[in-house]
C-alpha cells in the first residue's frame, strides 16, 4: 500500500492526466464538446484551486522551516508568482478556514474562487456584535445566491445581506458601512496632474463618490443640457458632422466651468480676488497673430488670448509697442449682467446655426471685436456656446452671419 499522502497523490495524478493531453489539438472538437470540456474544466479548476488554498491555511510549518513571512510568502517566492496575488491567495485560504460551508461550496466547485473572495469580505464586514447563529444563516444565503449571482451581484447582496437575515439589525449595520467607505473615501482622495506636453496635462482624480456624482451631474448640464441620452447616442459637430466622443465632451464641459468661475467668489489671495492675467501685445489681439503669456508662466496662442478676454474671469494686460501698459482689468469691455439677460430673451440660445444649447449655458461674444473698436452694446453681442465661441476664434474656420442672425461655420481651404 503506498505511502503517498492521497492529497499529493491527487496532485500527481492531475499532472499525469494534464501530460496526456499536453499535446492534443482542440481545433477538431465539436461545438457541443467544447462548451461542456470548457465549463468542466472551469469547474474543476476552481475545485483545485481551493484543495491548494486547503493546503496554503495548513502550511506555516512550512514557512517556519524555510524562515518566511508567510505561507503566501514562500509560495511567491518557489512558485514566481505576484506578491500582491500571494497574498490574496493567502487571505483567501484563511477565511476559507473561518466559513465550513463555503469551503465546501468551493470545494465541491459550486461557488468559483472570485465568489468566494466576495462572500468571505461581506461575512468579514458584518458587526462583530451579531449572533453566530445569524453569521451563519448569512453564509448560508450569501453560497446559495452564489448560483445565479456574479461577483459583482453578490457583493451587492453582501452588503444588504443582514435585510435577509436579520432585518431588526441591518439599517446600523448599513449606516455604520457607509461612513466607514465616505471617512475613507475623504481621507484617499487626491488629485495628481502632470505635463504631457504638446499643450495638453492630465490629472487623475480619485473623488468621494457623492462629490463624484455632483461633478459629473454638473459636467453632464455643461455638456449638454438637452440631451439626457448623450452617454449613448453620439454628438456630432454641428458644423463639420464630426461625431464627439462622450469623454472629450466632458473635458469641453469642465473647460468651460472652470472659464466661467465667478472670481469674486473664490478665496481672496493678497487682498484681491484670485484670476489670470493674460499679457499680449496690442498688436497680437488686433490680429490673433502670434503668442501671449498667462501669468501662471504658461503660454497660449494670441487668438485663444482674444476668447479668453471675452470672459469676465479672466484679466487682460494689453502692451504697446515700447512694452507700455495699455490696458488692465475688465472696463467696459464686458456684458453687464443686465445686457446678458437681454440678449438671452433675444437669441434664446446658441445662435450658431443647428446648436440648441439655451442661453444660460452661453457666453457673450462682440461680433466686432473690441480689440478693432468693436462697442459692448447688445446690437455688437450674439450669444455662443463654449464650442462654437472656441470656433469663432479659430483662424481654421470663416463665419458668416445668416439673415436670421444665426451664425454658420465653414472651414478655410
Amino acid at each position: 500500500m503506498s505511502s503517498t499522502h492521497p492529497v499529493l497523490r491527487c496532485a500527481s495524478d492531475i499532472e499525469a492526466a494534464l501530460d496526456s493531453v499536453a499535446s492534443v489539438s482542440a481545433t477538431f472538437m465539436s461545438t457541443e464538446t467544447k462548451r461542456s470540456t470548457l465549463v468542466s474544466l472551469s469547474r474543476q479548476a476552481h475545485r483545485l484551486q481551493a484543495l491548494m488554498l486547503r493546503v496554503l491555511a495548513a502550511s506555516e510549518d512550512v514557512a517556519a522551516e524555510c524562515g518566511a513571512r508567510s505561507p503566501a510568502a514562500w509560495l511567491a517566492h518557489e512558485t514566481r508568482l505576484d506578491g500582491a496575488e500571494a497574498r490574496r491567495l493567502g487571505r483567501l485560504a484563511e477565511g476559507l478556514e473561518r466559513y465550513d460551508v463555503l469551503a465546501g461550496a468551493v470545494g465541491g466547485g459550486e461557488v468559483n474562487v472570485s465568489q468566494a473572495e466576495v462572500i468571505v469580505r461581506a461575512l468579514d464586514e458584518l458587526p462583530s456584535d451579531v449572533d453566530l447563529a445569524v453569521r451563519r444563516d448569512a453564509e448560508a444565503a450569501l453560497v446559495e445566491h452564489a448560483g445565479s449571482l456574479d461577483p459583482k451581484g453578490l457583493r451587492i447582496l453582501g452588503r444588504r445581506i443582514l435585510e435577509v437575515v436579520a432585518p431588526g439589525v441591518a439599517d446600523e449595520h448599513e449606516r455604520r458601512l457607509l461612513e466607514r467607505d465616505e471617512r475613507r473615501a475623504r481621507a484617499s482622495s487626491r488629485i495628481t496632474m502632470r505635463r504631457l506636453g504638446g499643450g495638453l496635462s492630465r490629472a487623475v482624480v480619485d473623488l468621494p463618490d457623492a462629490t463624484m456624482d455632483l461633478w459629473l451631474t454638473q459636467l453632464q448640464a455643461y455638456a449638454s443640457p438637452r440631451r439626457g441620452h448623450l452617454a449613448e447616442a453620439p454628438y456630432r459637430d454641428p458644423t463639420s458632422g464630426e461625431r464627439v466622443p462622450y469623454p472629450r465632451r466632458l473635458a469641453q464641459a469642465f473647460c468651460t466651468m472652470i472659464e466661467h468661475l465667478r472670481t469674486d467668489a473664490l478665496p481672496q489671495h493678497g487682498g484681491a480676488a484670485v484670476s489670470v492675467v493674460v499679457q499680449l501685445d496690442l498688436d497680437a489681439l488686433e490680429s490673433g497673430l502670434g503668442v501671449a503669456e498667462l501669468s501662471t508662466g504658461g503660454r497660449v496662442s494670441a487668438g485663444e488670448a482674444r476668447r479668453l478676454a471675452c470672459n469676465a474671469s479672466i484679466v487682460p494686460a494689453v502692451f504697446g509697442g515700447a512694452s507700455e501698459l495699455l490696458d488692465l482689468g475688465r472696463g467696459q469691455r464686458f456684458f453687464s449682467s443686465a445686457q446678458r439677460k437681454a440678449m438671452a430673451l433675444r437669441d434664446g440660445g446658441c445662435r450658431a446655426a443647428g446648436c440648441d444649447i439655451p442661453a444660460a449655458w452661453t457666453e457673450a461674444h462682440h461680433l466686432h471685436p473690441w480689440s478693432r473698436g468693436g462697442k459692448t452694446d447688445l446690437a455688437d453681442g450674439i450669444l455662443l456656446c463654449s464650442f462654437h465661441h472656441h470656433r469663432i476664434h479659430d483662424q481654421h474656420y470663416d463665419s458668416t452671419r445668416l439673415p436670421s442672425g444665426d451664425v454658420r461655420f465653414h472651414r478655410r481651404t
